[in-house]
């Protein structure tokens, strides 16, 4: 049995509802993350992993990510990489932000200080998400919800 958390050192956890296209704003919300100075972890299914790695290479022309692929021959440290992607979070090492792309909550996400979980409109997507939700809920998380179908208000 783990320890309880005090709610200021739980995971801050995020669903990002409604993403037009999940690559692309994976590739923006990771440009955020790093142009703020934080390290992101991405963890997923290895074909999307790939997609996604070679999205951030042609993302934008004015802005370069460094990211890897991990278990590709980088050192343990990857110390020089703003973003890491692995099929676990176990292979990330110590990382500010953890983006789920994966269907399941992923294993050890308590670990670190946020999460954001992104989800399209697809029905099997959604239909996931709310489990992740449940599960959370049931862990005892609050959890922030952001639509992204919503205009912003001024």
């Amino acid at each position: 049995m783990q320890p309880e958390k005090s709610p200021s050192s739980m995971t801050r956890i995020e669903f990002h509802f409604n993403a037009p296209d999940r690559l692309t704003y994976t590739c923006r919300l990771l440009r955020k993350v790093h142009a703020s100075g934080l390290r992101a972890g991405v963890v997923g299914a290895q074909p999307f992993l790939g997609h996604l790695d070679q999205a951030l290479w042609t993302f934008s022309a004015a802005d370069f990510i460094p990211h890897a692929l991990v278990g590709d021959g980088l050192p343990p440290a990857h110390a020089s990489c703003a973003v890491l992607l692995a099929d676990g979070v176990s292979a990330l090492g110590a990382v500010d932000v953890l983006v789920n792309l994966g269907e399941a909550v992923p294993a050890g996400f308590e670990a670190l200080p946020r999460l954001i979980e992104i989800v399209t409109a697809d029905d099997l997507e959604r239909a996931n998400a709310r489990a992740r939700w449940k599960q959370y809920t049931q862990l005892g998380y609050e959890l922030i919800r952001h639509d992204l179908a919503k205009p912003v208000a001024a």
